[in-house]
């Protein structure tokens, strides 16, 4: 069953159109993002300091245009603000260390009219022009050119531990989002990744500073991280505890506070079930194909029989609350459960820690101040030290 997942969760389209010239080196950037219309067709351009090979595909449910390209700097300080009829969103960031991506969320099927790379001119440099204009849902997918492969998800690569560190406890860090996929907005423009990794990397910090714990993050940079590698990555190391950490948005701008979430199939409330949805579409909103999935398999994702593990992640939110109650305010409901697939690490026990809520406008501001933020981690990091100490076996 594993097997089958591993081999599905990476179902990805392969590029199907190259640009011509010579490849771009990470010295390139984006300088500009401009949308326009014209007629019936949208007009995407990306201003460049230099010209980049491409590659382009487009996946259904929903409907997306991906862009890949070599690792790159974005310059501009936002994406450009409100919509066109057929590109309704826009998100951008590392897919891969190497592999900068841009996806065009598009509100129907669409068609590329043309594509191509016009050269610096009129002291402009040069520029990536996509067209695109309406189709039928049968023409996109007729487009999707290119051919659907089956790779096995390889362990990731993780330094040997030194003899000194390779008996201890291993604690996995996992900052929510990443890269291509910015997680929650805040009003004010703060990113649920920037906070998620300032956070992960001071809860790394004290731990380590115990010399107890061997530290593991599934990223440490601002990168896009599939749920899947996430879980692989606590697999690999032998983690003893895997810990996730977000800090979320929803429609009621009232609701604030911290929480922690264990994995049940049936979500303890409404919220909890929102916030679960969120979260599982990481890999849909960073340009991941799981359109051929089958029913089956996206219900299975991994096996939860795992009756211990399950227990010990019960017991770990309750430490983990308790200390998270001393550094923020809880939600009146703070211990909670939902199907988040990042927790779905059948021998790993697994919370989830929302660290506040980005749609709050007084947790948006005291998530981004670097003392609340240290605050957060030594919450964690002295439940980690505690848990243990009550569960040594």
């Amino acid at each position: 069953m594993v097997r089958l997942y591993r081999a599905l969760i990476l179902l990805t389209l392969i590029a199907a159109v190259v640009a011509p010239g010579p490849a771009g080196t990470a010295e390139v950037g984006v300088t500009g993002v401009r949308l326009g219309e014209h007629g019936a067709t949208t007009r995407f351009v990306l201003d460049l300091t230099g010209r980049v090979d491409f590659r382009l595909f487009t996946l259904p449910d929903p409907y997306r245009v991906v862009i890949d390209m070599p690792a790159l700097e974005w310059r501009p300080a936002k994406p450009p603000g409100g919509t066109t009829a057929l590109i309704q969103g826009l998100r951008y960031g590392l897919f891969r260390p190497d592999v900068f991506r841009v996806v065009l969320d598009v509100g129907r099927p669409v068609s590329v009219r043309r594509l191509f790379f016009l050269p610096p001119a009129d002291g402009q440099g040069p520029r990536f022009v996509l067209d695109l204009e309406p189709a039928s849902r049968e023409a996109f997918l007729a487009e999707k050119r290119g051919s659907l492969t089956v790779a096995a998800l390889a362990p990731p690569a993780l330094p040997e531990p030194s003899s000194a560190e390779r008996d201890k406890p291993v604690v996995v860090l996992d900052p929510g989002h990443g890269g291509v996929d910015p997680g929650a907005i805040s009003p004010g423009g703060t990113y649920e990744k920037d906070i998620t990794l300032a956070v992960a990397l001071e809860v790394r910090r004290q731990i380590e500073a115990m010399g107890k714990f061997r530290v593991v993050m599934t990223r440490e940079r601002d990168v896009f991280v599939s749920l899947a590698r996430r879980v692989e990555t606590a697999k690999a190391a032998r983690a003893d505890i895997f810990i996730s950490l977000h800090a979320d948005a929803i429609k009621d701008k009232g609701v604030r506070g911290g929480s922690v979430y264990t994995l049940s199939e049936k979500a303890s409330d409404a919220l909890a079930e929102e916030l679960a949805q969120h979260a599982n579409a990481s890999d849909v909103i960073a340009g991941v194909d799981f359109s051929d999935k089958s029913p089956e398999v996206a219900n299975i994702l991994i096996d939860l029989a795992r009756r211990k593990a399950l227990n010990d992640s019960a017991d770990a939110a309750d430490v983990v609350l308790a200390g998270l109650a001393e550094a923020t305010s809880l939600l009146k409901t703070s211990r909670r459960h939902a199907g988040f697939a990042v927790l779905k690490g059948p021998e790993v026990p697994s919370i989830l820690v929302e660290l506040g809520f980005l749609s709050n406008r007084q947790d948006e501001r005291m998530l981004g101040q670097p003392a609340h933020q240290r605050r957060l981690a030594q919450a964690v990091a002295r439940a980690v030290d505690g848990w243990f100490g009550r569960n040594r076996r």
